[in-house]
């Protein structure tokens, strides 16, 4: 079965940090390039990092220097730290096959990242 659980969001201040955490169940994680993305109230979803099984990295512009995605292909994880946190980082989060497949699976419950100002 696949599956997705995205955790480690919350309230932090202007300036903070947090590590998201992905969780993935079913070998099509393995074997394709991983991505995180977000949806801030009243926008579209977009991309935010992604990774590749060899661990290419490539990152949007508002977040490049201050987020890395890692993963851990024998955890069935993938990372996200989040540095320098801005209130335009506000959204839910979620992670899935990077867009650069393809495809994506079915969408997890995301979670919740705040920054206050």
């Amino acid at each position: 079965q696949v599956q997705l659980v995205e955790s480690g969001g919350g309230l932090v201040q202007t300036g903070g940090s947090l590590r998201l955490s992905c969780a993935t169940s079913g070998s099509i994680f393995g074997n394709n390039p991983m991505g995180w993305y977000r949806q801030a109230p009243g926008k579209q979803r977009e991309p935010v990092a992604g990774i590749t099984r060899g661990g290419i990295r490539n990152y949007a512009d508002s977040v490049k220097g201050r987020f890395t995605i890692s993963r851990d292909i024998a955890k069935n994880m993938v990372y996200l730290q989040m540095n320098d946190l801005k209130p335009e980082d506000t959204a839910v989060y979620y992670c899935n096959i990077d867009s650069r497949a393809g495809f994506f699976v079915s969408w997890g419950q995301g979670t919740q990242v705040i920054v206050s100002s």
